[in-house]
């Protein structure tokens, strides 16, 4: 049976799409994250610490933090991605993408997801606790 219609054409222009507009994945993957639903898991600060140590080899956050080899992370909710001073990725710089309790949970679970071609190497959070922990710690850098 042959196909067509509405799914199929979707199908096959989607992918066009994104060949010849390459920032429109960064765009859809931005809405995304944004969209995505809120965790309902409520965060622990001290624990958000612990989880932080896997960070902690590339980013700083807190009194003093500084820039290192990844961004520091003090004031991150409402920054648009990229816009610190800081050597980002072609990828992060173009990013539409503003940090708030959505987006950088996406982006904890799937970097490369949510801003495609990011140079942040990091293989993803799947425990959704781990993640608002983590929130809550850097929550308190605001």
């Amino acid at each position: 049976m042959r196909r067509s219609g509405p799914a199929l054409t979707l199908t096959l222009l989607i992918p066009m799409l994104l060949a010849i507009h390459p920032t429109a994945h960064a765009n859809a993957a931005a809405k995304a994250a944004a969209s995505a639903p809120a965790s309902t898991v409520v965060g622990d600060p001290k624990a958000g610490a612990a989880a932080f140590r896997v960070c902690a080899s590339c980013h700083q956050v807190g009194p003093g933090a500084r820039n290192a080899f990844g961004p520091h992370l003090n004031g991150l909710f409402g920054r648009r991605a990229g816009a610190m001073q800081y050597a980002y990725s072609a990828a992060m710089k173009k990013s539409p993408v503003i940090w708030n309790d959505k987006t950088l949970a996406a982006f904890l679970r799937d970097p490369d997801d949510v801003v495609p071609g990011t140079k942040m190497r990091l293989w993803g959070f799947s425990d959704e606790r781990k993640i608002a922990n983590l929130l809550a710690y850097l929550r308190q850098y605001q």
